[in-house]
């Protein structure tokens, strides 16, 4: 099954000094059998940094390393302090430089999806000059993507990020063929019941927490998305704060169990 597990389930962990990079992939490797790595940068950069800078090249090479002996596919990046927009021009330009640089390092870690917020905490649309800017900065870095053999584009996450209406306004403002959206399936502040669907044109990669796979509608979401024509990975992002290991154990077993029952025509009910 094309499962992953996100670094940020192990945010806990990370906090207290138990684990680092490395320790995670071992623990996705090893514990759980998945050859897949879906980062978080938090689980790398300098989290006492409002942008969360990146460490020295060889740091990061050595991340590669690591994978590399693993045979692992990082299959996501998540990207914090790298967000396009921001009312100060000053602190966007910061944003964009920030961003260029985690595109390199998205590139030497040989990743297949990266996501970028779209930034504008606080507001739940863009204005026609922000969405202006949020789309060129887009198609500039769908530009580098395409050159180098990945897909880029916002999560649900922030502002405007997290109302259907608004993000499908921006793929089509975007309109790149390396453009793509991660999906934290049923996370949104406006139409929660069509805000999936919408999006899911664009989707290249997805995130359950332990609400939405514990949602009634959670294998429909699922046939949704590939009905849609989506073929990527189905990411866990479940930040236990105790027993981690179990929880995301709980959570992965819970999330294949839903592929399974979104293969069967017959809703999982068993016939007589």
């Amino acid at each position: 099954m094309k499962v992953s597990v996100g670094g940020f389930s192990f945010n806990q962990a990370f906090l207290n000094g138990t684990m680092d990079v490395f320790g995670y992939l071992e623990t996705v490797r090893y514990r759980y059998g998945l050859s897949t790595v879906d980062l978080w940068n938090g689980q790398f950069a300098d989290r006492s940094h409002p942008l969360l800078k990146l460490p020295d090249r060889e740091y990061l090479k050595k991340i590669r390393q690591a994978m590399d002996e693993k045979e692992m596919t990082l299959v996501n990046i998540a990207i914090d302090g790298a967000h396009l927009w921001d009312p100060d021009a000053d602190k966007r330009e910061a944003l964009h430089k920030n961003a260029l640089e985690y595109l390199d390092a998205s590139i030497l870690l040989g990743a297949k999806t990266v996501r970028i917020d779209t930034g504008g905490r606080g507001q739940s649309t863009f204005s026609d000059e922000e969405l202006d800017y949020v789309a060129g900065r887009y198609r500039e870095y769908c530009q580098i993507a395409q050159e180098n053999g990945f897909t880029i584009g916002p999560e649900n996450h922030m502002g405007p990020s997290l109302v259907p209406g608004e993000m499908k306004r921006l793929a089509e403002a975007v309109n790149h063929p390396s453009y793509g959206f991660l999906l934290h399936m049923h996370r949104w502040d406006q139409d929660r019941e069509q805000g999936d669907a919408i999006v899911a044109p664009w989707t290249v990669h997805t995130h359950f927490d332990a609400q939405t796979a514990g949602a009634d509608d959670a294998v429909e979401t699922i046939r949704m998305l590939k009905k849609a024509g989506y073929d990527g990975y189905w990411g866990v992002e479940h930040h236990a704060h105790k027993q981690p290991y179990l929880e995301v154990e709980w959570m992965l077993t819970t999330v294949k169990h839903l592929l399974l029952m979104s293969e069967d025509d017959n809703n999982g009910e068993e016939q007589v």
